[in-house]
């Protein structure tokens, strides 16, 4: 749920007054799953956070919020404690600029900077009345992160320059359910997909301000396994009568 996210709820403590303070924010997550936030120095949360670290974050699936019929007690949350840090790594800000284009605008201004919430423990509820705290494997290991985060801008750059196809084949199925090949004019309209970020647990891409996730099946492990399971995906999706390539996750 964290991967797919794109906005949350920040809990703090306001500076001075020790009151809790709400707030919406923009997420993104590190390689290995904590999530990222763009915050400015301005801003109440930021300052509680300065001088209390600790914060919560809230997350909720999206699915069927536009529904008036669907209950909202029945979604999908997941709540995250720990410690938003000031996080000053390249690589991550271009993830989060990556799921978050137009915080390009801002994010050189001299008041923002990029934080990291260090989880320590979670509260997953699956509905109404059914919820479980979590306090290991919250993210993935920072070891079993590192060769994708090393390698994820050649397979980023690698897979945009030569698989552009393929990348606007997979968006279509995933974001229509379809399992059959594309026809030349669905896959004339389905271009402009860009692959912007890729980690352990799936890839994200863009198309003008539209986000997609897409999530692996398993884990993958490096650059390699990763394009593999892109390929794979779109060579099932261009054979005739191809079951679903089993990718699921979107925004």
């Amino acid at each position: 749920m964290a991967r797919a996210a794109r906005k949350a709820t920040l809990a703090t403590t306001m500076a001075g007054t020790g009151h809790p303070y709400a707030s919406l924010v923009t997420v993104a997550t590190d390689h290995a799953g904590s999530p990222l936030l763009l915050l400015s120095t301005l801003a109440e949360h930021t300052r509680g956070l300065l001088a209390d670290s600790r914060a919560a974050l809230f997350l909720e699936d999206g699915e069927g919020e536009s529904d008036p019929q669907a209950n909202p007690q029945e979604a999908a949350r997941v709540t995250l404690l720990g410690r938003v840090e000031r996080h000053d790594d390249a690589l991550d800000l271009g993830r989060f600029l990556a799921r978050h284009p137009k915080a390009a605008r801002y994010a050189s201004f001299g008041d923002f900077g990029l934080y990291r919430l260090t989880i320590e423990r979670a509260q997953y509820v699956a509905g109404f009345g059914r919820a479980l705290w979590i306090d290991e494997g919250l993210t993935v290991p920072v070891s079993a992160a590192a060769a994708l985060r090393a390698e994820s801008p050649a397979l980023i750059a690698e897979m945009n320059a030569d698989h552009a196809d393929a990348l606007a084949r997979l968006a279509e199925a995933a974001l229509t359910g379809r399992q059959a090949p594309l026809n030349p004019t669905d896959e004339r309209q389905a271009k402009g997909w860009r692959l912007v970020a890729c980690d352990t647990d799936g890839c994200d891409l863009l198309r003008g301000d539209q986000p997609l996730r897409l999530t692996f099946p398993a884990p993958a492990g490096d650059a390699r396994s990763a394009k593999e399971t892109l390929l794979q995906w779109d060579a099932a999706l261009r054979a005739e009568n191809a079951p679903n390539p089993g990718f699921g996750g979107r925004d």
